[in-house]
């Protein structure tokens, strides 16, 4: 069997368990336990890759196909390379960091772990499949329960944020489901394996027209400017590990995908099309920090900052360079686990004071010490302090961006480095607000740090980030054999 089908497996059967269970006690320890042995999983499979993979090619490693669908040659294909080993262990990790923060969530317990659950089984399956159209029904896996876990256990204009969200990923996910049929058949229709098509030539004009399709069909999960509107509300209003998930792993998919499909399957257009959708990206890179400024909320600062980020993922992508492509997994890497921790922060100070806005908040550093240095650890993350994740990950990204003696990408990549200074100013502002400076709520006063699962969350993410920040060297040569197929 192949060891990669684990990542399947645990996520069943952590659902038929919660079917079963009969207490809180023991939908908690059916998720904690089943959260670990993903985290185990990660960690052996990164060992396995790491020591098994032969560094002279780009190939996938534990590759197997049972087919499915004989008519259509559609297989239960599955393989990773460091990319995918890479994006399991940061889903694995916000799975695990998710189920404590969700601790006591309420109502319907039960209910809630079993969605979140299929959404987690839908992350996994997309990561480890090399097949189109399993990659496409595992991309719908993941999508469709965030309507219920936004709808139902959200807040504030959720049904509308729910709503919002679905009908703009399904309408991209139409585009995308004809672009992979377009694929399929425009290489002759003999195989939906990605290792396959790869090597059929797919005329030109066909590369075209499909590109465009799949880069906006998973670029709107990734927030593609201008097709990023529904990301700011439904992080607003999802409950917190929801949006851990939602902005650590499930807008990764939309920046995976577009690597994976639309750049590896179709590099003539990509070449081609790039200019335009740099143009896009950049704006978004700008419009996102920009517009973060702007916001009192929390949680709209950080969805505005998604925003930003995400678009850095797409734009280092479309630079087509190996250094700029191996920032961008970096940067999904750093942005999952910075944006996870801010979104853990964020719900944790909202349950004991009931606001998110900043006017309303002052002080909480005297009171909440722990929360108060993790959220500062986290700023500073985010807007690129030397030593954390976000430092190395844009660091390579401009670089690889400027690889290229093109003046036109040249000047668009000085515009998405001058995000950084309004990413300083936001991040900065927000601190000094709501942490420092006299209490404005007297009541504020009495409120209690974090406890202990929600510290050990904290934690867990915050030596994720650091890790990546004083350790890239080994993770960037996996991620560059990867990235072998590239230029």
């Amino acid at each position: 069997m192949n060891f990669l089908i684990i990542f399947i497996l645990i996520p069943v059967i952590m659902l038929l368990s919660l079917f079963a269970a009969r207490n809180r006690k023991q939908i908690l320890a059916i998720m904690v336990t089943g959260s670990i042995a993903l985290v185990a999983a990660s960690v052996y499979l990164v060992i396995r890759y790491v020591t098994e993979n032969d560094t002279t090619t780009g190939t996938m490693l534990f590759t197997s196909t049972h087919m499915w669908y004989k008519p259509l040659n559609i297989g239960f294909s599955l393989g990773v390379d460091g990319v995918s080993v890479a994006m399991l262990c940061l889903s694995s990790v916000i799975v695990l960091t998710g189920t404590f923060i969700s601790w006591n969530i309420q109502p319907l317990t039960k209910e809630f772990f079993l969605w979140f659950c299929l959404l987690s089984l839908g992350v996994f399956g997309f990561f480890i499949t090399t097949d189109l159209f399993t990659l496409f029904m595992f991309y719908e896996v993941a999508l469709i329960p965030m309507y219920l876990l936004i709808g139902i256990w959200g807040s504030g204009k959720k049904e509308y944020s729910a709503m919002k969200l679905t009908l703009m990923l399904m309408g991209a996910s139409s585009l995308l489901l004809v672009g992979i049929l377009g694929i399929y058949f425009s290489a002759g229709a003999v195989s939906m394996n990605i290792l396959d098509i790869a090597n059929i030539h797919i005329p030109l004009d066909k590369q075209l027209f499909f590109f465009t399709l799949t880069f906006i069909g998973f670029g709107v999960l990734g927030a593609l400017f201008p097709f990023h509107t529904w990301s700011p509300d439904g992080h607003a209003s999802a409950p917190t590990a929801v949006s851990m998930l939602h902005a650590g792993v499930l807008m990764k998919l939309g920046g995976y995908g577009c690597f994976r499909v639309s750049i590896y399957l179709m590099p003539e257009a990509a070449e081609i099309l790039a200019p335009l959708f740099l143009v896009l990206t950049a704006t978004g890179v700008f419009y996102g920090a920009l517009s973060a400024i702007h916001q009192r909320d929390l949680k709209y600062i950080n969805a505005y900052s998604s925003v930003s980020h995400c678009n850095l993922v797409l734009f280092a992508i479309l630079m087509l360079t190996r250094t700029a492509m191996t920032g961008a997994v970096l940067q999904m890497l750093s942005h999952g686990l910075m944006t996870a921790l801010f979104f853990a922060l964020i719900g944790t100070i909202y349950q004991r004071t009931h606001t998110r806005m900043i006017n309303e908040m002052g002080g909480l550093m005297k009171v909440m010490p722990f929360l108060g240095v993790a959220f500062v650890i986290a700023g500073l993350a985010s807007l690129g302090l030397p030593g954390l994740s976000g430092f190395v990950s844009e660091m390579t990204i401009f670089i690889g961006a400027f690889e290229n003696a093109d003046i036109f990408r040249r000047v668009l990549t000085i515009i998405a480095i001058s995000s950084i200074v309004i990413t300083a100013v936001y991040i900065l502002r927000m601190v000094g607000k709501f942490l420092y400076g006299p209490i404005q709520n007297e009541q504020h006063a009495a409120l209690t740090d974090a406890v202990w699962y929600e510290k050990l969350a904290v934690v867990i993410l915050i030596a994720g980030i650091a890790y990546i920040g004083m350790f890239p060297l080994g993770l960037s040569d996996m991620l560059n054999e990867s990235l072998s197929l590239i230029k």
